[in-house]
């Protein structure tokens, strides 16, 4: 081929790749934005609870005073404020020097006048002395007798005992102090049955009632929940306001401490099979509030009403079913009928009741 066929052969593969160039297409770029990325959870059916919670303190419903059943001076004081007692557990001790010649002298006696009695009996048979004479005898035996108890009784109240099982509240005697017989010694409570006094303010008067449920737990046990109900209604002494406790009496689960703070959460209403979702699947909107429900790969808004919210969950009183799926993560993003992307939850909220 010599020069000019090749440069003519050139032209004319140039001008087809010319041509070819000139007749592609641009490509189309897509339209509208990316899908929203977004979690998602199933409504679910609980029951949804109104209530009014306070903190309030536990109290020993049984609290002896521990008196001095003897009057005398104090030599020794085995136990203090806040210290555990057993039924029996010595607390505290008067002198007993007084009370021990005193039951000496009343034994030596009760023993003399048995001795003399018994004698006048031998008499009696013999008829030396009266049927009547022998009664007289055998009265101040007795009488006698009762003293030697009354004296050793008496000997043993200088050892002051617990009645029961508790704790000390309070101490009112150090040693050397003397002591009047009645005098308090001791305040002790009992932890077998408790009182709770939840104080409210005047606000919530009209929605607590004697009779509610209340749910009750104390940080000392934290594992030992227990319910009880309103039974007293107390105005707080005092108040201008007209504050006031709910009381609860209930029987201590085991571990419950007299004197620990107590969370009460008294129960107003319950709804049972509530629809739920999370709090944040609930968004404001011109319309209202709305959740977004899924279909297929894009989201409805649907306008709902709203009840109670509890644990962050929020009741849906109208507009949305138990077991649809709506928009958690993302939902505040949303509007009608977007495009969305599930991405998967590792903790899916709204599933705890």
């Amino acid at each position: 081929m010599n020069s000019a066929h090749l440069r003519l052969a050139l032209a004319y593969i140039c001008t087809a790749l010319l041509f070819s160039a000139c007749g592609k297409k641009p490509e189309e770029k897509k339209s509208g934005p990316p899908p929203a990325i977004i979690t998602v959870v199933q409504a679910q059916s609980r029951t949804m609870r109104v209530y009014e919670q306070s903190i309030g303190e536990a109290e020993s419903v049984t609290a002896p005073k521990v008196g001095a059943e003897v009057a005398g001076r104090i030599i020794r004081v085995y136990a203090d404020i806040g210290d555990p007692v057993k039924k029996g557990q010595l607390l505290a001790e008067i002198d007993p020097v007084d009370y021990s010649a005193d039951a000496k002298r009343l034994e030596a006696q009760a023993l003399s006048q048995q001795k003399l009695t018994e004698r006048y009996r031998e008499l009696a048979k013999k008829g030396f002395i009266s049927p009547s004479a022998l009664e007289n005898y055998d009265a101040q035996n007795i009488a006698a007798r009762e003293q030697l108890t009354r004296g050793a009784k008496n000997l043993s109240r200088t050892r002051i005992v617990s009645p029961v099982d508790g704790r000390v509240d309070n101490r009112m005697v150090s040693v050397g102090d003397w002591i009047e017989l009645g005098k308090p010694v001791f305040q002790l409570s009992t932890g077998e049955n408790l009182r709770i006094r939840l104080p409210f303010p005047e606000s919530v008067a009209n929605r607590i009632k004697i009779g509610q449920t209340v749910k009750l737990s104390t940080p000392t046990a934290p594992d030992s929940g227990i319910s009880g109900k309103v039974q007293q209604i107390q105005q707080l002494v005092g108040s201008s306001n007209r504050a006031f406790n709910a009381v609860v009496e209930i029987k201590n689960p085991g571990d419950w401490k007299p004197g620990a703070s107590v969370n009460g959460m008294v129960i107003i209403e319950e709804h049972e099979q509530a629809v739920a979702v999370p709090a944040v699947s609930v968004v404001l909107r011109p319309a209202g509030k709305v959740v977004y429900v899924l279909a297929n790969d894009q989201v409805a808004q649907r306008i709902v009403t709203a009840g109670v919210t509890q644990n962050g969950e929020v009741e849906i009183l109208k507009g949305l079913q138990a077991g649809e799926t709506v928009a958690v993560d993302g939902a505040g993003f949303l509007t009608d009928q977007a495009k969305v992307s599930v991405k998967p939850s590792d903790s899916p909220k709204g599933q705890k009741q």
